[in-house]
């Protein structure tokens, strides 16, 4: 299978029923070194599987004789669905679903953005369902985890304008100097209120380590080190690149992404 090919896992039943796009290359190391975790890879918001970061996350892992696992949210890259209907429970619902069905052994899950939100929520559903004992989740690398997005970074910061045309629309379209206005349904911000974590620990049952640019315009570089206090695993590490950005997709923010993964899979 090439990197632009595509697999397909339906999730959902009835009307609900998504068609969730996804990439798996199996794991081709040796089998006295099967020891090794895989990538799964979980992307921000509006964002695709194949941007820079994965794209070369997944290279370096075939290299690696790594597995790999990479998917689009519905609504976001060659998924089914519509973006507007998505909810953080419909894209964790698939993110579940895709690791559960076609990830095996112990994998190390990468979350983006707002896919650093979803990666804790992914562990706390894991955790919840296996127990730590024997959870598959080796370890956590975060960039610039969006935690909380919906009410931090979305409701709370709103001005009047924008809670009035959510309000009377259903929709607040949030310019981005990254493309497309950013388009914030009422109902991702309802359904956002039943995923925070809060001021509550979190707990991971493995190591954590976040990537985080200082000069970030979209997640400040103080959720991040607040993130560092209430994650309840003692094995927290944060790396703060002083002049990156949201993106880290420069090519020395990508060769820190590759090895702090590699060390973290156990290379």
């Amino acid at each position: 299978m090439t990197a632009t090919e595509k697999q397909i896992l339906l999730v959902g039943k009835g009307e609900k029923q998504r068609d969730i796009a996804f990439h798996h290359r199996p794991a081709t190391r040796p089998a006295n070194q099967t020891d090794a975790a895989g990538v799964f890879w979980m992307g921000g918001y509006k964002s695709d599987m194949a941007g820079s970061k994965v794209m070369t996350l997944d290279g370096w892992a075939a290299h690696q004789g790594l597995g790999c696992t990479r998917y689009d949210y519905s609504g976001h890259g060659v998924s089914g669905g519509a973006f507007i209907d998505g909810t953080i429970s419909k894209w964790l619902e698939e993110s579940l679903a895709v690791f559960d069905s076609h990830t095996d052994g112990p994998q190390v899950v990468v979350g983006s953005s707002m896919g650093g939100w979803l990666a804790l929520l992914l562990v706390r559903a894991h955790l919840a369902a296996v127990g730590v004992s024997k959870s598959r989740i080796k370890g956590l690398v975060l960039i610039a985890p969006a935690i909380d997005m919906t009410k931090d970074l979305m409701w709370d910061i709103f001005d009047d304008e924008a809670k009035q045309q959510m309000a009377e629309t259903g929709i607040f379209r949030r310019p981005s100097e990254y493309g497309d206005p950013y388009e914030i349904t009422a109902d991702l911000i309802e359904d956002g209120k039943q995923h925070l974590f809060g001021d509550a620990l979190i707990e991971t049952g493995c190591p954590v380590h976040i990537l985080q640019g200082v000069t970030d315009d979209a997640v400040p570089w103080t959720v991040a080190v607040d993130l560092v206090g209430r994650l309840a695993q003692d094995d927290v590490k944060l790396t703060l690149i002083k002049d990156g950005d949201h993106r880290l997709s420069r090519d020395e923010d990508l060769a820190l992404l590759t090895r702090v993964v590699g060390e973290m899979a156990g290379l």
